[in-house]
């Protein structure tokens, strides 16, 4: 794999997780900002909300960058000539549910906006929904991924562009399958955040298990809260449960925080570390310098160098070229998010009722910087969820994306289909919910 440094992995994490935090940086105070046209001219208003303080912060930054891309390539007559004239407006959600509800509601009311996008926390987005639903106001989600929203609690006014917790699991569960034929792994634990997405990606994995077939002791399942500084305990409890297999769904800087704390200790000696829906992210891969801790198995919601095809080169390029880094999954949702919202509005003219708008939504198919050649993203009508395929990864030595110095690679490939929950699960969840689709 990659040439060893001679400092420990846990300094070498240390370090590179310093070198991360300066090469994204934690940016200026945010303040409102509209891009597109403005409000005089505008044809529709998005009101999109995104973390930008905190640990969270990057994800806002580069969704705010993709939907400056989104908006160029708009421009540039990528979807055809005559594009709307979309007015998106960006505010700090801070993580919170009750602020961000309060937002939504005056998104509507003194902005008259159609459209409501982003969300990083499964929770935050959970609140704005219901706000969605009551307004009839579309909410494409492009960065929080709770199967509950898709599966569960759908309404006919939500839509999410990115992988979910299903899909990334449904991938994962079949990566381990294969993995267990391999190598015989029994043991398995798992770790992830105490909120709806921690718990919605672990029911995930095992109900993906369950139609696989695939056998595993459940040896510990651990439930931090959010941002949690201090993982020791956790990491000593899961040394001591012995599993062969630990899957987390921690993510962005609570992940980072994981894997620094976890190489310090014995943890990586003979447990291999799963993360199949952010795990792979490009913030991930700067910290993890060119001594990555071993036995790491990836993915994300897009990558910088997969697919290698000429949309996501010039994707990622064209990122680079206006921010100065490389993204992170984040900004490919909000550009997808965008190009969704303005597909709708291009297929029934910016007057349309919004009735009419979801329907055009419910068949959409979209091209997306992710999809491998011959292969073009659709919403799929019963979840409003986006297919897509997915790949899993391992850490393999890659500079083409400096300050990284490793990305994944040893590709494994799920198809698109494969991921979507079959209609007897959508059809139990909901009964159990009591949803509407």
């Amino acid at each position: 794999m990659c040439s060893r440094d001679s400092r420990s992995p846990s300094a070498v994490l240390r370090a590179a997780v310093l070198a991360s935090a300066l090469w994204f940086g934690a940016g200026p105070a945010w303040a409102r900002v509209e891009v597109g046209a403005d409000a005089g001219s505008a044809e529709v208003t998005v009101g999109c909300m995104y973390p930008m303080s905190g640990r969270a912060a990057i994800y806002g930054r580069d969704s705010t960058a993709g939907i400056r891309l989104a908006l160029a390539d708009l421009a540039a007559g990528v979807l055809g000539p005559k594009p709307p004239k979309l007015r998106v407006i960006v505010e700090d959600d801070r993580s919170k549910a009750a602020f961000a509800v309060r937002m939504a509601e005056d998104f509507v009311r003194q902005d008259k906006a159609r459209f409501f996008c982003g969300m990083v926390s499964s929770g935050v987005a959970q609140a704005v929904s219901g706000v969605a639903r009551a307004h009839k106001v579309i909410l494409v989600g492009t960065d929080h991924a709770s199967s509950r929203l898709t599966i569960d609690a759908l309404h006919r006014y939500y839509f999410r562009v990115t992988n979910d917790s299903w899909a990334s699991n449904a991938a994962g569960a079949r990566y381990l399958a294969g993995l267990q034929r391999e190598t015989g792994w029994r043991r398995i634990a798992f770790i992830g955040p105490d909120y709806d997405y921690g718990h919605a990606s672990w029911n995930d994995l095992r109900e993906s298990f369950g139609m696989l077939g695939v056998t595993a002791e459940v040896v510990g399942e651990f439930w931090p809260r959010l941002y949690e500084p201090d993982y020791s305990a956790y990491i000593s409890a899961l040394i001591e449960a012995k599993p062969d297999i630990v899957v987390t769904a921690l993510w962005g800087g609570d992940f980072l925080a994981f894997l620094r704390q976890a190489a310090s200790t014995s943890f990586f000696d003979h447990i291999q570390l799963a993360n199949f829906d952010t795990g792979g992210n490009y913030e991930v891969m700067v910290a993890l310098g060119d001594n990555p801790p071993p036995g790491l198995i990836l993915s994300a919601r897009h990558h910088n160098n997969w697919p290698d095809t000429a949309r996501n080169h010039k994707f990622v390029a064209d990122f680079h070229a206006l921010e100065g880094r490389y993204p992170t999954y984040a900004a490919a949702g909000a550009y997808a998010g965008i190009m969704a919202i303005a597909s709708a509005v291009m297929a029934t003219g910016p007057g349309a009722s919004v009735d009419a708008m979801v329907d055009v939504l419910e068949g959409l198919r979209l091209s997306q910087p992710k999809d491998p050649e011959g292969f073009t993203s659709y919403i799929d009508r019963t979840t409003h969820q986006m297919v897509q395929p997915l790949a899993i990864g391992r850490v393999v030595p890659n500079t083409d994306f400096p300050p990284a110095k490793v990305m994944l690679g040893d590709w494994r490939v799920y198809p698109a289909e494969d991921l979507v929950p079959p209609p007897d699960v959508v059809r139990r969840r909901r009964a159990a919910l009591g949803g509407d689709q």
